[in-house]
């Protein structure tokens, strides 16, 4: 007879309860989910190996707190958001200011309408197989993403949540969100369409 595998819900009761093995449980289903979104916003392993730990420590203190209204697992992409942006924050290197990649994405938008086309990728470097030295190109461009523009391209194109649920882990409205990842995607072409187009023509 097939056991049947607990809910988040019913593993959350059963903490709240005194289970040590029910967090277990919910740290197991949710450790790589964690580590990746905060490798992919952080580009450092060590970084997100800090980010998982403050993550799931986040959780199990503020679990009184949590009621339900959204799923467990948005609440969690919340935390682990969070813990990366404060993260990101407390960097010393200086990051690309809001209004300098807004400058790089109008650019791109003036060059588009002046005829300028760029070129298009075979597929989606943020979901394609991508080799060793693509990931790399990838993640380096990613890292140079303003904050909210970064959280906004891993969550909804590399972890693939709806823009409604990337809206409600980041407090933004979903047009919001729809016009962040457009400034995202379009940053990101432009900046690895050189790159990308010398892989498709050295295949």
């Amino acid at each position: 007879m097939k056991l049947s595998v607990p809910t988040d819900e019913e593993l959350i009761t059963q903490i709240r309860e005194g289970d040590r093995t029910a967090f277990e449980q919910l740290v197991s289903r949710y450790e790589d989910r964690v580590y990746n979104l905060a490798y992919r916003m952080l580009a450092s392993r060590q970084d997100a190996e800090d980010v998982l730990q403050d993550t799931f420590l986040n959780v199990i203190r503020g679990l009184d707190k949590f009621r339900g209204t959204s799923s467990f697992s948005t609440w969690l992409y919340r935390i682990a958001t969070n813990a990366a942006l404060t993260k990101i924050r407390k960097r010393s290197r200086r990051e690309k200011s809001e209004s300098e990649f807004l400058d790089d994405v109008y650019a791109v938008k003036r060059a588009a309408r002046a005829g300028a086309v760029l070129p298009d990728w075979s597929a989606n470097p943020a979901t394609r197989a991508l080799d060793d030295e693509a990931r790399r190109q990838m993640g380096e461009a990613i890292n140079e993403l303003p904050k909210i523009y970064r959280a906004v391209f891993v969550l909804r194109d590399v972890e693939g949540l709806p823009a409604a649920e990337v809206a409600e882990v980041l407090g933004l409205s979903v047009p919001a969100v729809k016009s962040r990842l457009h400034r995202a995607r379009l940053y990101l072409r432009n900046r690895l369409s050189g790159y990308f187009t010398e892989e498709i023509e050295g295949i």
